[in-house]
């Protein structure tokens, strides 16, 4: 059975696709994650973590930019996971995700997993 999220808005710089499936969901982000998007992505984790589900995949693959903002978001909903023992897993593809993520040390924390996009090699 697939289910939904609440529809929350994307924007012209970011938009997010949720997939539940059973206890799994997956959330697929693309654009830019700023200060603008930010809440966005937190908005989606927040509803998906207000559910039962058990496995949440945060997909960075067609993500074109990482901030700050982003990255705050990624370590809030990592917490929040531990405390629900949810497994939270971090998916990125990009140099422009990877990178942000290595240089603050949440590459480790989260067990990010750089997967290989079209026509990549990871």
């Amino acid at each position: 059975m697939t289910a939904s999220a609440p529809e929350i808005p994307s924007n012209e710089l970011a938009t997010f696709a949720v997939s539940v499936v059973g206890p799994s969901a997956t959330l697929a982000a693309a654009g830019e994650i700023d200060s603008t998007t930010a809440p966005l992505l937190n908005q989606h984790l927040g509803a998906l973590l207000d559910t039962d589900v058990r496995d949440v995949t945060v997909a960075l693959g067609q993500v074109t930019f990482l901030d700050s903002a982003g990255l705050c978001v990624l370590a809030t909903a990592h917490r929040r996971a531990g405390r629900q023992d949810v497994r939270l897993r971090v998916l990125a593809t990009s140099r422009a995700v990877v990178r942000p993520l290595q240089i603050t040390g949440l590459w480790e924390l989260l067990r990010a997993e750089q997967v290989a996009g079209a026509g990549q090699v990871a």
